[in-house]
């Protein structure tokens, strides 16, 4: 029982041995490579080599300190000027300016464009109310002028006029214009049979 206990004891201190003589040496390692490193500087979570601290940005082997404008925060990014404008800011010349929402405005998801409530429309950096003419309804195109017109009108400048059918016609899909019925076809302003155009 002896003689292969002694053998086992054996291996496990040589594995000891040897897991501890690699630590020293990455540990020694890690550490020379990390005192190369330039200021402002960690290294990699993964590999080898470093990479610059948050609001700096690396230049000739140096980190040097992103400068970043009043109403910003860096970014750490490699691409881009390393920093970006808080919400509620939009970059002009390197620098973050306000917003000015508007009344009846409020900044969209992005925090950098402005909307309108429902009911108004942007224009020329105000948010104006939408006139909705009589038979017509508020839409929910972010384009137009932002209303629509009811099922059986159309839309005219800034009226909803009712559409005249012509006999054999009917409301096409939309509800704001019509077709001919099946068989008929349209000629004009007028829905005809194939033989009457």
């Amino acid at each position: 029982m002896l003689h292969k206990v002694i053998p086992f004891l054996f291996f496990k201190a040589a594995l000891a041995f040897t897991l501890i003589t690699v630590s020293s040496h990455s540990y020694a390692e890690l550490k020379k490579e990390v005192a190369n490193f330039p200021e402002h500087s960690t290294a990699r979570s993964y590999g080898s080599g470093w990479t610059c601290n948050k609001g700096y940005r690396e230049i000739n082997n140096t980190c040097t300190a992103v400068i970043i404008p009043t109403n910003a925060y860096p970014t750490n990014k490699t691409y881009g000027s390393g920093w970006e404008c808080k919400r509620g800011f939009l970059e002009v010349d390197k620098t973050c300016n306000l917003i000015n929402i508007p009344a009846n405005g409020y900044l969209d998801h992005s925090g950098d464009r402005v909307k309108c409530n429902r009911g108004y429309l942007l224009s020329d950096k105000s948010c104006h109310a939408i006139n909705i003419p009589e038979n017509g309804f508020l839409d929910v195109s972010t384009y137009g002028p932002g209303w629509n017109c009811e099922r059986g009108y159309r839309a005219d400048k800034d009226m909803c006029l009712e559409i005249k059918l012509p006999e054999n016609a009917h409301l096409d899909y939309s509800g704001n214009n019509w077709e001919c019925d099946r068989q008929y076809h349209k000629y004009r302003e007028k829905c005809v049979l194939p033989d009457n155009s």
